[in-house]
């Protein structure tokens, strides 16, 4: 497993890009929509587990918990939440000066989620990696076609205990945040740098 990141990504010039971020807050936020493409990613990895390595992977049933459940051979359980991001977060300089990120280096995550999580793994003793696939960023892609990248839970706490308010930004609610009168968009997030992060080699199971 590769421990360290084989690349800068706070040294890319976001106007060098061949196909860069708009930039615009899409105000159109389709959370049924992003739910199942993100489903898609969720399905891919459970098939990688089960077919490539000794543990087992299936989708979590139990309500709040992380995406995936994986069970090595004695039973042992840990988690997996897939965030997937196809862009990234171009106006964080302006939006949150004191985050200190830079656009390339920029991965999100909602609050809710993060600090759910902090208190499974308190509470329940639970182990939980936190995997997001990168998708059209040429930034960080390089000849791929996605990269995942992935901390625990309990390695993240840290870094949020640290940088607090400075990492946090809320968006305004937009078309499609709302399904069947209730609204389920996420529109708190908090952010954590790629240099922050392991870049996932396929050899993590």
């Amino acid at each position: 497993m590769k421990e360290y990141l084989q690349i800068e990504p706070y040294v890319f010039n976001c106007n060098d890009c061949p196909t860069p971020c708009d930039g615009q807050s899409k105000m159109n936020y389709q959370f049924e929509d992003d739910l199942s493409f993100s489903e898609y990613y969720e399905h891919q990895l459970i098939g990688y587990v089960n077919k490539s390595t000794s543990f087992s992977a299936c989708k979590t049933t139990e309500k709040g918990y992380p995406d995936i459940e994986v069970k090595d051979r004695k039973g042992k359980i840990f988690y997996i939440e897939v965030k997937v991001q196809r862009r990234t977060f171009m106006s964080i300089e302006t939006k949150i000066p004191y985050s200190g990120l830079k656009p390339s280096e920029t991965v999100a995550l909602n609050l809710s989620d993060l600090e759910r999580y902090f208190g499974l793994e308190q509470d329940h003793n639970l182990q939980i990696f936190i995997f997001w696939a990168l998708l059209n960023r040429p930034c960080v892609l390089g000849e791929e076609e996605a990269n995942y990248y992935y901390r625990l839970v309990s390695e993240l706490k840290p870094i949020w205990q640290k940088e607090g308010d400075k990492r946090k930004f809320r968006r305004k609610s937009g078309k499609g945040d709302e399904v069947d009168g209730k609204h389920k968009g996420v529109t708190v997030n908090y952010h954590f740098s790629l240099k922050e992060l392991k870049l996932w080699d396929k050899k993590l199971f």
